[in-house]
């Protein structure tokens, strides 16, 4: 795993740890491996769905779903200077209520149909623009490729997260890039990547 996700950490702008089939020591060690290699390259390193894993691993931060507790006792488990990032879905109250209870990003999604989670509920481009004066980054979720996710970056995402649409591309380093050049105008001039 840490070799394919390696060459690819230059492009990211965090790297989450997804992955609901590895046994509790397989999970741990994986994000051991990763965490350094986030570290070294520079990249925030987040955990997906568990706080104490990420304490325990001293993971940057972590993304709550609906069902992993709350944004109050992961900031008190985590401390003041960690990511918490909160799924929002297709639903912009709830966006809101994370945001005041302290999110550091929220994500919508999903926007496409995605292979990673066949059967998430669908949301519409809209919420990114009405979630514009929110005041924390938008993240745009599930089933995003190179060429469906201009249209979310133009509607107003901050950062897209993707799986299989670099994971399962052809080249995954061209796929990195393809997503990055929709995010030019944020690049500094001379970004060798720009």
């Amino acid at each position: 795993m840490l070799a394919r996700v390696q060459p690819l950490l230059s492009f990211a702008s965090c790297l989450q740890l997804r992955n609901k089939v590895m046994t509790d020591a397989t999970l741990r060690e994986a994000g051991t491996l990763l965490r350094d290699a986030c570290k070294e390259a520079g990249v925030p390193f987040i955990i997906n769905d568990d706080a104490a894993l990420a304490l325990e691993l001293g993971a940057d931060g972590v993304h709550l779903g609906e069902h992993d507790g709350g944004i109050a006792s992961a900031r008190r488990l985590l401390g003041g200077d960690v990511i918490i990032g909160a799924s929002c879905y297709d639903d912009i109250e709830r966006a809101r209520t994370l945001v005041a209870q302290g999110a550091d990003y929220i994500a919508f999604g999903a926007f496409f149909p995605s292979p990673t989670k066949p059967h998430a509920r669908r949301a519409s481009i809209e919420l990114l623009r009405d979630s514009a004066n929110l005041g924390v980054p938008r993240v745009a979720i599930g089933g995003i490729t190179p060429d469906n996710a201009g249209s979310l970056v133009a509607a107003g995402a901050d950062l897209v997260a993707v799986i299989s649409g670099v994971f399962d591309a052809s080249d995954p380093i061209a796929a990195a890039r393809a997503y990055l050049s929709l995010f030019r105008h944020t690049l500094p001039e001379n970004d060798k990547y720009a």
